[in-house]
């Protein structure tokens, strides 16, 4: 029995009793997950497939720790320019234990409660729209005679 699932924009091939690392989480250690998107489920005799994700599914998971990756070296260089730029980064991650896969409805009090009402469409009351004023057109500088040559030619 397995599920694939989408934590933190990442996919996951979980089983039951799995530990993985999942990108951070902002969960306390020890605080349950809430894995609501399961694209796939497949148990021994059936697979299912969501469109995009499973509504009937649910994952149980916990916040094992927190952590950092290891280290992995940023290095830049441009040749002949005397440019180099070396940078270290760790990554940091969330380990979680994944407890059991459950097919079945959901029995989250979220699911129970959320009932949809249609709002009513709120009219908004006409407004007159001001024109925005011009400026009146001025009327064209008067033209000056062109400057008469001397015999210099200046």
């Amino acid at each position: 029995m397995y599920a694939i699932v989408e934590i933190a924009g990442k996919q996951f091939k979980v089983k039951p009793g799995m530990v993985l690392n999942v990108p951070t989480l902002d969960i306390e250690p020890g605080n349950p997950v809430e894995v609501e998107r399961v694209l796939a489920f497949s148990d021994d005799k059936n697979f299912m497939v969501g469109t995009p994700t499973l509504d009937d599914v649910q994952v149980d998971a916990t916040v094992v720790n927190h952590g950092r990756d290891k280290k992995i070296i940023v290095f830049k260089k441009k040749r002949r320019k005397a440019y180099q730029r070396k940078k270290g980064h760790r990554q940091g991650f969330t380990k979680i234990l994944v407890a059991g896969l459950n097919q079945g409805k959901k029995t989250t009090p979220k699911t129970a409660a959320v009932v949809a009402e249609p709002k009513k469409a709120e009219v908004a009351p006409e407004v007159a729209v001001a024109k925005p004023k011009t400026a009146p057109k001025k009327a064209a500088a008067a033209k000056k005679p062109a400057a008469k040559k001397d015999e210099t030619g200046e």
